[in-house]
């Protein structure tokens, strides 16, 4: 971080935090969007459950080499997911709340979450002033409770990020900061320099280790480790949440919620967003309507099936930017930011924190 800038922004000026405004929110909106999180965590619990029972991974776009490690975890870790951001759509100015997707296992947006609209309201000059906020407290008792699931406090946890990569590695040591600070041991070690040895996950001094987060898509351990003892931080089977294909499975299996978005594996008669299963940061995005391609991004992503969801318009502003909330699970919802930015939102989007006035 150079300042309030993050040197991993590609803003030509740099700044990527908006530190001259907030989003006000009442008490009742911040209920609503902690209700809408807590309730559409419960239908993907039930959708994974339908898709394993029903072996649809292929639906999802599921690597076939992950689909007995999805299994495993599912059956033995079901506990262990240890955080996830949705991506909703309204929830102010009596706007409806609507799901766009679930960051299950991708951890963008929780430095500037948890900590940095923090600060933007510690100098603020506000007497007392709230947010919708314990995202750090609420992932550091998860890790807690993860721990105990296996050697209590004796538990070893290493925590791995590619090397330089700044966005990466500062937010890998900030959740490994969160484990610290629920007492646990605790260890950093770059990706390139982890190996396996006894069916564990060793450092570069072969010390062996309980549980393991990498900052790493799973979608892409094609060769994952099937048999270890080292239990991997998010599991395996957040895989299937991650899946943007979860989006048209829930809306075949919940059609009457109020939180979700007609989605489809096939293209639909409304107008609608294309996107990719895996993909990230607004890129490979169609917005079409009546057969005509409105919007379109870019992309690394074109490899991966597609899902075709309803488009629902962003809350906009007086000077054309768009805003997309972003809400934090971790055993529970546990706190909100915002993104603001062009209508297909990508990484030159901007954060903007939020009061609960």
């Amino acid at each position: 971080m150079r300042g309030w800038a993050f040197s991993w922004h590609k803003d030509e000026d740099g700044e990527y935090i908006v530190r001259d405004r907030v989003i006000k929110v009442t008490q009742e909106e911040a209920t609503a969007y902690e209700r809408a999180a807590n309730d559409i965590y419960k239908m993907y619990e039930a959708g994974a459950e339908y898709v394993i029972e029903n072996n649809l991974f292929s639906d999802l776009d599921i690597p076939p080499s992950l689909v007995e490690p999805i299994k495993k975890s599912w059956k033995t870790q079901r506990e262990n997911h240890l955080y996830g951001r949705f991506d909703l759509s309204g929830g102010l100015d009596s706007k409806e709340i609507k799901l766009i997707e679930f960051n299950a296992d991708t951890p963008t947006l929780l430095l500037e979450s948890a900590v940095i609209q923090w600060m933007i309201l510690e100098v603020s000059g506000l007497r007392d002033p709230k947010q919708f906020n314990t995202i750090y407290e609420a992932i550091s008792k998860k890790f807690q409770s993860i721990s105990l699931s296996k050697k209590a406090s004796f538990s070893k946890f290493l925590f791995s990020s590619i090397k330089n990569v700044d966005e990466e590695i500062v937010t890998t040591k900030l959740l490994q900061n969160m484990a610290k600070d629920a007492a646990l041991l605790t260890e950093f070690s770059y990706l390139e320099d982890i190996g396996f040895m006894d069916s564990f996950v060793v450092d570069a001094n072969e010390n062996r280790y309980d549980f393991w987060f990498k900052l790493y898509p799973w979608e892409e351990m094609l060769d994952s480790e099937e048999y270890l003892q080292t239990a991997i931080l998010n599991p395996a089977f957040t895989l299937l949440y991650q899946s943007k294909g979860m989006l048209a499975l829930l809306y075949e299996l919940f059609p009457n919620s109020p939180y979700l978005l007609k989605t489809s594996f096939e293209p639909i008669k409304e107008k609608y967003v294309k996107k990719r299963m895996f993909g990230r940061e607004g890129a490979n995005i169609d917005i079409v309507e009546n057969g005509k391609v409105l919007r379109t991004t870019e992309g690394i992503y074109e490899e991966y099936k597609a899902i075709y969801q309803e488009y629902v318009p962003f809350i906009k502003d007086e000077e054309g930017l768009f805003y997309q909330a972003g809400v934090f699970y971790s055993d529970g919802a546990c706190g909100l930011g915002f993104r603001r930015g062009a209508e297909i939102l990508d990484d030159m989007s901007q954060f903007i924190g939020h009061l609960v006035d």
